[in-house]
């Protein structure tokens, strides 16, 4: 008599690059994109720090939790806060010969 060896399902790894976004099956794990991509998560405290700094209220997405992490934002806010220019550039630029919806969530925000 043959054994035959169970079958093992190899647990889906979620992938997300430029090119492909799949999760895995549990999801997206948010936590683990924020170790892999070096970003911190973006907290209350961060968010009101905008608000004390500019006088006014954070942008809409970010009072309504659209982004969950950043790079680099504390830095800006610190030249922010000592008066310093900074510049922004969004890294966003045509993936085809025309803007799409999708080119304008970074816009709006950015302005």
């Amino acid at each position: 008599m043959t054994a035959v060896a169970p079958k093992v399902e190899k647990e889906e790894e979620q992938v997300v690059n430029p090119w492909e976004v799949s999760a895995g099956k549990g999801g997206i794990g948010y936590d683990k994109l924020v170790d892999q991509f070096g970003c911190q998560r973006l907290d209350a405290a961060t968010i009101d720090r905008v608000a004390r700094l500019t006088g006014r209220p954070p942008h809409r997405f970010l009072r309504r939790g659209l982004f969950f992490a950043h790079r680099d934002f504390n830095e800006i806010l610190d030249l922010y806060e000592k008066g310093e220019k900074f510049y922004l550039y969004t890294g966003r630029g045509p993936s085809s010969e025309s803007l799409h919806l999708g080119h304008l969530v970074p816009f709006m925000f950015t302005k």
